[in-house]
């Protein structure tokens, strides 16, 4: 019985990140759909969610304006979440070159202040991004020409990140992971999150906007509301700096998954397979199973403890579970283990899973976090 446990806790542990893309390449792609009328795109929003991004916002504001309009009107807003310190009064200099402000009286978290920005433009496609996130010169002629199917509701750009001078950094095993999962996705029907950091939504999809729940969840959910999808484009990217401090990456991680369950607590209705057919397998795959993970992890550590009481096999793979949970702790001790390659893969998985536990106990104890605090990168 302890042995089906252990290996029953080993299949659910690595069912998000291994099974459920197998199925996705196994399972059929979505139909396409051919009734639906393209809509013209003659207008683009580009909402700058900010947060006290005074050392920011100015190079963001300048590379904005040298955005090419591929052939529209552009609307330019700064989304500010009742920002202190100096961003407001540097975006209202800005006003003479077509740049708006657009500012929450009370700090009341991102998605309520580009919920304002939503209201005060009439544009047919809104483009939210970060203050911290450089976009290149052809950014809005690879998102439109994603619009070009008139399924899509939703396109999410691919992050990609600079070290400390400036330089692109090279695409770590995780990043590539996750490109993949989200082509899978798109091919299978829609992606169930798009990167907070950039990402575009038509007009009508952004018309129920909750701003209970993460944007890229919430605009994910709204497409496929309306019989769209979100989709993933690797001709879309993002430019941001890293987090070299691991305890402040930690911490968004932390910020991240507990707001991700708080939006799913908010639309658990989403889990409905009878309503939301593929888009709840998705969900449930991605999103459930992948926060279920650490705690299968440790019941297949209990179960395998007991096991290597009486079989040698069990006490070989026991010390390769000790030594994979224990390498963040060795990596402090030796820096360059994070340099290796298999090594780096390990400790970011333990370090991700850590991370859900903590978010997990925070949800649980009823702790949610609407508003928002960027990280300092």
């Amino acid at each position: 019985m302890i042995e089906g446990l252990f290996w029953l806790c080993v299949v659910v542990a690595t069912y998000s990140y291994f099974w459920y893309p197998s199925l996705l390449l196994a399972l059929p792609p979505r139909k396409a759909r051919f009734n639906m009328v393209m809509l013209p795109v003659r207008k683009v929003a580009i909402v700058i969610a900010a947060r006290n991004e005074a050392s920011k916002i100015t190079q963001k504001l300048d590379n904005t304006l040298g955005l090419e309009p591929a052939g529209v009107v552009l609307d330019l807003i700064v989304a500010s979440d009742a920002s202190d310190d100096a961003t407001d009064s540097i975006v209202r200099s800005y006003a003479d070159k077509g740049i708006r402000l657009v500012r929450s009286s009370e700090r009341q978290g991102k998605e309520r202040a580009q919920e304002l920005a939503i209201a005060s433009t009439d544009a047919d496609v809104i483009v939210f991004t970060d203050a911290g996130t450089i976009l290149p010169e052809d950014a809005l002629f690879h998102l439109l020409n994603a619009f070009s199917d008139p399924t899509v509701g939703a396109v999410s750009s691919v992050d990609r990140f600079l070290t400390a001078d400036g330089s692109l950094q090279g695409e770590g095993a995780y990043v590539r992971y996750e490109m993949w999962l989200r082509d899978l996705e798109s091919r299978f029907y829609s992606l169930v999150g798009l990167s907070g950091s950039f990402f575009a939504a038509r007009r009508n999809v952004c018309k129920k906007w909750d701003n209970r729940v993460q944007s890229d969840f919430g605009t994910a959910l709204s497409c496929v509301q309306l019989g769209m999808r979100a989709v993933s484009d690797r001709r879309v990217i993002g430019y941001y700096k890293n987090i070299s401090d691991t305890r402040k990456e930690y911490q968004r991680k932390v910020r991240t998954v507990t707001r991700g369950m708080s939006s799913l607590l908010v639309r658990a209705e989403v889990l409905n397979v009878a309503r939301y057919g593929r888009f709840s397998f998705e969900v449930f795959s991605h999103k459930v199973m992948r926060w279920a993970t650490p705690w299968f992890l440790l019941g297949a550590l209990a179960t395998n403890a007991a096991l290597a009481l009486e079989r040698p096999g069990y006490r070989l793979l026991l010390m390769v579970q000790l030594a994979l949970y224990l390498s963040p702790i060795v990596s402090r001790i030796v820096p360059r283990l994070r340099m290796l390659g298999l090594a780096r893969i390990g400790i970011y998985f333990v370090e991700v899973n850590v991370a859900i536990l903590h978010a997990a106990l925070l949800t649980l104890s009823g702790r949610t976090i609407l508003t928002w605090e960027p990280s300092k990168r």
